[in-house]
């Protein structure tokens, strides 16, 4: 089989999205299955909503059209605010968007209008990580104008927290988005009583504050991507009891097999790609090379098998050194990849991604 690869169990991609579906149904919370980083797959995508999630969330709108066009139906959210200049394609392709500016949400209107369509929104409200987000100052003002767009739908309010600067999601900053909820139905609850129908606390950052006794407050969804395919709490990256940790998997062939010294020699300078080369180290060693580097994952994100060590990768090679076992050319290694690894190698046109189908998945949801 073709290597570079990534091997992708769906089963174990369904046992973990249905066993976080069924923890947070017990706070009533759902769950918006994300599927940017396997590139909106329609067969990833069936498996989320086959395991119960309630929606598909994407930040690309070409992997949208990639589902639409699979013939995925489910309800489908951008989860990145859109850019002004794909108002078209988003309204024509998505259901709802996540937005934080009101020139975008107006050409959202102008689109949904021209086209007999209605949109729904979810405004984006910042609670600390600096990412997206309306400040909390300016949401009520804000809320005030999406309402009066025509053919749009106001379905509530969400923020994002841990992806840029670590903020934790904990009590103060959900209570704060639970508290802004109530606040905007006492403004608005008499003649718009849906606009906080949707209180979106996060991603899978905010699972350690939804399993841990915290009052849920307003919570009723989150957006789940990195927990479903790595089974691990990306805050503190820890395993998440019950999961899969190897849902997915990263090959790679062996193309040099050879006893060679371990300390460089010759004069040295500035590596291509930086690394640790202050270390001496003395007699040879087993290296091998392998077709893979860092055009097509993140090696800093690969774990390799316990007798073999990552020495370093440049843009085509990842060196590394072997101690027991015998390795040829052609050989494959096998890494457990990390969500960066896993995310540059499923955007790389070079890595073959390889969806290991369901017994029980014949047709698309």
């Amino acid at each position: 089989m073709t290597a570079p690869r990534l091997e992708i169990s769906l089963d174990k991609i369904f046992h973990n999205a249905s066993t976080l579906v069924r923890r947070l149904r017990r706070s009533g919370i759902a769950v918006t299955g994300v599927t940017k980083a396997c590139m909106g797959n329609p067969s990833y995508a069936a498996t989320l909503l086959a395991a119960g999630v309630r929606t598909i969330g994407d930040s690309r709108i070409e992997n949208i059209l990639e589902m639409r066009r699979a013939g995925i139906t489910a309800p489908i959210a951008l989860i990145r605010p859109p850019m002004l200049s794909q108002a078209g394609l988003v309204v024509a392709n998505a259901d709802i968007s996540f937005n934080t500016e009101l020139d975008v949400i107006s050409a959202l209107s102008d689109a949904a209008r021209k086209t007999d369509r209605r949109h729904a929104v979810v405004l984006m409200v910042e609670l600390g990580d600096l990412r997206e987000g309306i400040m909390p100052d300016d949401i009520e003002e804000t809320v005030g104008h999406t309402l009066s767009y025509p053919n749009i739908d106001l379905r509530g309010i969400g923020a994002n927290l841990g992806c840029f600067n670590g903020v934790v999601p904990d009590a103060k900053n959900m209570g704060e988005l639970s508290r802004l909820a109530d606040d905007l139905d006492q403004h608005f609850g008499a003649s718009s009583p849906s606009i906080t129908r949707d209180v979106s606390g996060g991603n899978s950052s905010n699972l350690t504050w939804a399993f841990s006794g915290n009052r849920i407050g307003r919570i009723n969804e989150l957006r789940l991507g990195e927990s479903i395919l790595m089974g691990i709490d990306p805050l503190h990256r820890q395993p998440i009891e019950g999961l899969h940790l190897d849902a997915v998997t990263l090959f790679a062939e062996v193309i040099e097999s050879k006893l060679k010294p371990a300390q460089t020699y010759g004069a040295l300078a500035h590596p291509t790609f930086e690394r640790n080369t202050t270390e001496h180290h003395h007699g040879t060693r087993n290296q091998a090379i392998l077709a893979i580097g860092h055009q097509d994952t993140d090696p800093a994100g690969l774990t390799a098998p316990s007798d073999i060590d990552v020495l370093g990768a440049s843009s085509d090679h990842l060196v590394v050194k072997i101690s027991g076992r015998v390795t040829k050319v052609g050989n494959e290694i096998a890494f457990q990849p990390n969500y960066s690894a896993v995310l540059r190698a499923m955007t790389s046109p070079y890595v073959t991604k390889v969806f290991q189908q369901r017994q029980d998945a014949n047709r698309l949801t």
